[in-house]
């Protein structure tokens, strides 16, 4: 059974993964680093040892923030989360939008980045090239929601393709080789249907979301296409034709940072809602935008991930090797 499901009554379900096979490309480079070894006998040494573990990507007044360039609207959707994760901890907190989602893994593995939002597929990725990093939550957009979104496939609103298996032969709207919604599920997907993701269509990478959207809908670049739900459900000239529920998009922090620190921002976060940012009087906390993004975190912990390393374990993509 496939993971994809035609929108039924807004009712969806995510079955248990299927062995197929699949060709996927990704290299990351690896980094490690190693502590000093302490001197004195009388404890002080060990002290001394467990200090040298601790690192900031920056400096310790700094935090880091890492993200996926998912949209345009990025750094604005996550400006009062941001500002919330100063506001606990004492701490600058800078913004670092990757290039793409393989130099957010490289600044991971490379220890670049204190605090992230990940997707899921990056994070396993990540992790598997040497990144200390732990998930710790995941966004919910939505009151009573669990952890997950959707990937969403689309075609132009006036395409004749009702289904995904439609896709053979066209020009396929991807968002990047590491994006979860954007490429892994959908290539398991397409693969189910016996579509060859790339073989059988010609793919487009679009780098974000919203462009994927935008150009599945233009119907010039590309005759179908996938995106994020709350992307795809916003643009318009599309229509959704199958979706697929894939686990929610997880936060992380760097394993580097002091202990005190890093317990500050996961007890701080892992169950904050949009009401508590709000009421901390965050800037902009009640935009649309972020209203739109963000509703609650709630906890997740990395075993949530092992259904994307069923993906990589069937599939053998090498973006998880």
């Amino acid at each position: 059974m496939s993971l994809l499901s035609k929108p039924t009554n807004g009712s969806f379900t995510l079955p248990r993964l299927l062995a197929v096979g699949a060709a996927l490309a990704l290299t990351v480079g690896l980094a490690a680093c190693a502590p000093a070894a302490g001197t004195s006998d009388d404890g002080a040494g060990a002290a001394d040892a467990n200090a040298e573990t601790v690192s900031f990507a920056k400096d310790d007044a700094t935090l880091v923030f890492g993200v996926v360039p998912d949209t345009v609207d990025t750094q604005t959707n996550y400006q009062p989360l941001m500002d919330y994760i100063a506001e606990i901890t004492g701490k600058e907190v800078e913004y670092h939008e990757s290039t793409d989602y393989a130099a957010l893994i490289e600044a991971a593995v490379a220890g670049k980045i204190d605090v992230a939002s990940f997707s899921g597929f990056t994070y396993v990725t990540a992790t598997n090239n040497g990144a200390e990093i732990t998930p710790f939550a995941s966004i919910i957009t939505e009151e009573g929601e669990e952890p997950g979104y959707y990937s969403e496939a689309i075609v132009p609103e006036g395409s004749s393709i009702t289904s995904i298996d439609g896709f053979k032969g066209k020009k396929v709207c991807f968002v990047d080789p590491s994006s979860t919604s954007g490429y892994l599920f959908p290539s398991y997907n397409l693969l189910e249907a016996g579509v060859d993701p790339q073989k059988d269509v010609t793919p487009v990478f679009a780098g974000k979301h919203d462009v994927s959207a935008l150009k599945t809908s233009e119907g010039v670049e590309c005759e179908a296409g996938f995106a994020e739900d709350s992307v795809a459900e916003n643009q318009a000239g599309v229509k959704i034709i199958a979706k697929t529920k894939v686990p929610g998009a997880p936060m992380v922090v760097s394993n580097s940072l002091p202990t005190e620190l890093k317990t500050t921002i996961i007890d701080g976060l892992s169950n904050i809602t949009i009401t508590d940012i709000q009421d901390a009087g965050i800037k902009n906390a009640d935009s649309e935008g972020f209203i739109n993004t963000f509703y609650a975190l709630a906890p997740v912990d990395d075993e949530y991930y092992d259904v994307i390393r069923d993906i990589c374990e069937t599939t053998n993509a090498k973006q998880c090797q």
